[in-house]
């Protein structure tokens, strides 16, 4: 899928689990459901890492390319290393190691560590991020015609102030873990679960996505797990902007709304 329809259900998916925790007697105060579907938003472009023309490559100007450069490398060797004698040769790393469980795992994993271990400054950086790819994302539009000087700034600027609402007792800094020092712990959970929507919706599209990887499929180690192809698309074909984007959006208001028990 194209990065905007990403976004959206990455954002969709959050606020659905919002629904889901208010429903358990868990609920979500209002800061952790705004600022874990704007991470889970930005978390949504992520996997595209390892493409060049992706948004993410160009969100943080010449860091985010090299950094993209290094990824598809790194994809592309891992993919050579183990795949199988059923698996088909190729030149890039694009949809392989970045669009697995595993990957989400390891990068939502880490996250939590970094938002344990590095204090208020890690905070501040897993936010701006991820705040910066949600506004690539969710208001592309705008994002395009604006400068990335710009996009950076209101990043910057939104993960201070959020970070600064999280902090105040009873809006979430230790929502779900609640132990000493586990504050923010819950952070990386938005990552984990933007990076496998982005996996679910590729898996949607015509080349479908290794998402099972390293778990073997029949012979292939790289399968690439997806529905009939009769039921797949094409990447910003009319399904994704006619039909699935209007369905994230009415499924994210919903969510939204239930875990805020408004309905």
């Amino acid at each position: 899928m194209m990065g905007p329809a990403h976004s959206l259900s990455g954002a969709a998916a959050w606020l659905g689990v919002g629904a889901a925790a208010a429903a358990f007697d868990r609920p979500m105060p209002w800061p952790v459901l705004v600022v874990g579907a704007l991470i889970c938003a930005g978390a949504a472009l992520a996997p595209d890492l390892d493409h060049k023309s992706a948004t993410i490559s160009r969100a943080f100007g010449p860091v985010s390319k090299g950094l993209c450069e290094i990824v598809d490398k790194l994809s592309y060797a891992v993919y050579k290393a183990t795949r199988s004698t059923a698996d088909p040769r190729r030149s890039g790393g694009h949809r392989t190691l970045t669009h697995t469980w595993l990957w989400a795992v390891l990068i939502g994993g880490g996250a939590s560590v970094a938002a344990v271990t590095g204090g208020r400054w890690a905070v501040l950086a897993i936010l701006f991020v991820h705040l910066v790819l949600a506004v690539e994302g969710l208001l592309w539009r705008a994002a395009r015609v604006s400068s990335d000087v710009l996009v950076w700034l209101l990043g910057a600027t939104s993960a201070w102030i959020l970070a600064g609402v999280l902090d105040k007792p009873g809006n979430g800094s230790d929502w779900f873990f609640t132990g000493p020092g586990q504050e923010y712990l819950w952070l990386g959970l938005p990552i984990v679960l933007g990076a496998l929507v982005h996996d679910i919706g590729d898996a949607l599209t015509v080349s479908g996505c290794p998402i099972l990887w390293p778990i073997p499929v029949g012979r292939k180690r790289w399968y690439p797990i997806g529905p009939p192809k009769g039921m797949r698309f094409r990447a910003g074909s009319w399904v994704e902007l006619k039909v699935l984007m209007p369905a994230f959006m009415l499924l994210g208001g919903a969510g939204g709304a239930s875990a805020l028990g408004f309905i």
